[in-house]
């Protein structure tokens, strides 16, 4: 019988040690993963290579992360191999933010009805400018800096 008593106490031991680590992972102070990278700036087209939140031109930015055709107005698309996601909130206007969520640092994981959704807590984020849509989280996105080439989305 004792044997039997030490290994209820070790699995209610296991037990408790598991749900104070979930507990305490969930109730972790916020800490924001980057800092805005974009300057004062609105909206872009994808003609005339205009650029959200920078001064860059036709041309600018690095290789191609997405094409104007892939992102969906009034949605957008995680772009993981970049870290960002990239939105059309209206037609021709593209935005980008940081494609982790602000509250416990989960990838994003997907847009849908106008927001930029996360699965680990379901915060939402506005397509338009990253704001805290639902929480928990409670910090914006951080945006990123992209340039229109033509049909070309690029990092600036």
């Amino acid at each position: 019988m004792n044997e039997a008593t030490s290994r209820r106490t070790l699995f209610a031991s296991a037990g408790a040690v598991g749900a104070a680590a979930l507990l305490a992972a969930c109730s972790a102070e916020e800490t924001p993963t980057s800092t805005p990278t974009t300057a004062a700036g609105g909206g872009t087209t994808p003609t005339g290579g205009t650029t959200t939140g920078s001064t860059g031109g036709t041309g600018s930015g690095g290789a191609a992360i997405a094409k104007t055709s892939d992102i969906p107005v009034g949605g957008g698309k995680i772009i993981t191999a970049s870290g960002v996601v990239v939105t059309q909130p209206t037609a021709g206007t593209f935005k980008a933010f940081d494609s982790m969520c602000t509250h416990q640092q989960c990838p994003l994981s997907g847009v849908a009805n106008g927001t930029i959704n996360c699965d680990c807590h379901f915060s939402k984020f506005s397509i338009t400018d990253g704001s805290v849509v639902s929480p928990p989280a409670t910090k914006a996105l951080a945006e990123k800096t992209i340039v229109v080439d033509g049909t070309d989305i690029k990092l600036a």
